[in-house]
C-alpha cells in the first residue's frame, strides 16, 4: 500500500479502523519547534465522531493522541515525529456477518481483489475515514508552523445536497473570518443556511439515507512564488492530498468548471497595484497561475459523495457464496460526512503548502 507522501515534509500513515490504533510518522519538521498540544487536540475534536449531532456517527472515540518519538522537552528533536491515536470504541461484530458481502459504494470489492482477500474488512480497514484522524493531527502541526509566516487556512460548508450557500469573496478574504469558521461545529457563512442544512440532514436520516456536499476552502497570506511545475504545482500538491481523503470525488480551483463558460477577456485576472503589492482585480484562477501562487487567496472547492453506508436495502453480491442478494448496512455511520470533513480538508491543505514552503526555503525558519 502507498502509505507515504511528500518530498520535503514526508508523511507515513498507518492503522485500520478497528485495529489497535491509527497514526502517522512525520519527517522534515526540523529541530526546536514547540508544539501547541492543545491546538492539536482542538483540531482533532473538530473531526472526531460521537459528537451527538444529527449528521455524526455515534462511535465514541476521544481521539486523544500520544507522541511516541521525535519530541523532547516540549520541542521537536529533528528525528521522525511518531504520533498515535488509540481506537477505543470499535464494534467489529457489526462486520462479522457481512465479511463476504461487498458493500455498495465502499472499497470492499476492489480491496479484496487488490490484496487477495488479506485486507482488514472491519469498518473498511485501512480504507476507512478513520485514517483521516492522523491527517488532521499532522495538519494541525503544519497549521502552527504556517502561522509563523502568517498563513491562515479556513473553510465553510458551501452545500449539502441541493442546498447551496454563497461562496467566499475570491479577492478579499479576511484571516479573522477564516479563524471564526474554525470555531464553529457546523461552519457556514450564513447561520440561517446552517439551520436549513441541518433540517435537510434530519430528513435524510429519517429516510435511512445519506447525502453529500461541497467544502470551500481559502488559504490567505501565501506569498507569490510557491509551487514547482510541472508535477509539483500548487494545484498538483493540493489535489493529490485532497483526492486521498476518502469520499472525495471532485476538486476545482478558483472559478473551476464555470471558467469554461467565460471568454478569455472575462476569465483572465487583470493585474493592478495595491500600494507596493501586485494584485489581481478578479481571482478566477484561484490564486494560482502556471501552477505557482500569485499572492492572492488560494481558493478551492472539494466535493464529497454521500456516505455509502445506509440502512436502505441495496443490491450487492456475496463473494463467498457467489450469489446476488440485498443488504441493509447496520452500524454507526454519518448521515453526511461533510461537516467532519472540513478540518480534514484544511489539514491536507496545510500539509501541501508546508511541503512547498520547505522546498523553497528549507526548514531553518521553523523555530
Amino acid at each position: 500500500m502507498s502509505g507515504t507522501w511528500g518530498e520535503y515534509l514526508t508523511l507515513s500513515i498507518f492503522g485500520e479502523s478497528h485495529g489497535k490504533c491509527v497514526g502517522i510518522v512525520i519527517n522534515g519538521l526540523g529541530a526546536g519547534f514547540e508544539l501547541d498540544l492543545d491546538f492539536i487536540n482542538k483540531e482533532l475534536q473538530r473531526r472526531r465522531p460521537g459528537l451527538a449531532e444529527l449528521y455524526s456517527s455515534t462511535r465514541q472515540e476521544k481521539d486523544e493522541f500520544e507522541i511516541l518519538s521525535g519530541y523532547f522537552n516540549h520541542r521537536t528533536t529533528g528525528a521522525p515525529l511518531t504520533c498515535v491515536i488509540w481506537n477505543q470504541d470499535p464494534k467489529s461484530e457489526d462486520y462479522d456477518e457481512i465479511k463476504g458481502i461487498i458493500r455498495p459504494g465502499h472499497a470492499d470489492y476492489t480491496a479484496k481483489i487488490k490484496y487477495s482477500g488479506f485486507n482488514d474488512y472491519r469498518g473498511g480497514g485501512h480504507f476507512s475515514g478513520r485514517l483521516t484522524a492522523p491527517l488532521v493531527l499532522a495538519g494541525a502541526i503544519a497549521k502552527q508552523i504556517l502561522q509563523i509566516r502568517n498563513v491562515t487556512i479556513g473553510s465553510h460548508i458551501l452545500s449539502i445536497g441541493e442546498i447551496k450557500g454563497e461562496s467566499f469573496n475570491p479577492v478579499q478574504i479576511e484571516p479573522n473570518i477564516l479563524q471564526q469558521l474554525t470555531e464553529q461545529k457546523f461552519p457556514t457563512l450564513d447561520q440561517e443556511l446552517a439551520t436549513v442544512m441541518k433540517e435537510k440532514l434530519a430528513k435524510v436520516r429519517k429516510e435511512q439515507d445519506s447525502v453529500g456536499g461541497v467544502v470551500e476552502t481559502a488559504i490567505v497570506g501565501l506569498p507569490a512564488g510557491l509551487g514547482s511545475p510541472f508535477f509539483d504545482s500548487m494545484e498538483s500538491k493540493l489535489a493529490h492530498l485532497l483526492f486521498s481523503i476518502p469520499a472525495v470525488k471532485g476538486v476545482e480551483f478558483g472559478a473551476g468548471f464555470a471558467i469554461t463558460q467565460m471568454q478569455g477577456s472575462e476569465a483572465n485576472d487583470e493585474f493592478a497595484l495595491h500600494g507596493d503589492r501586485v494584485v489581481t482585480v478578479t481571482n478566477h484562477s484561484g490564486g494560482i497561475q502556471g501552477g505557482i501562487t500569485n499572492g492572492m487567496p488560494v481558493l478551492f472547492r472539494t466535493a464529497f459523495k454521500p456516505t455509502p453506508s445506509i440502512a436502505k436495502n441495496q443490491k450487492t453480491v456475496d463473494l463467498e457464496k457467489m450469489e446476488e442478494l440485498e443488504i441493509s448496512i447496520k452500524g454507526r455511520h454519518d448521515v453526511c460526512i461533510v461537516p467532519r470533513a472540513v478540518p480534514v480538508v484544511e489539514a491536507v491543505a496545510a500539509i501541501a503548502v508546508l511541503d512547498l514552503m520547505l522546498e523553497k526555503d528549507g526548514n531553518e525558519w521553523i523555530k
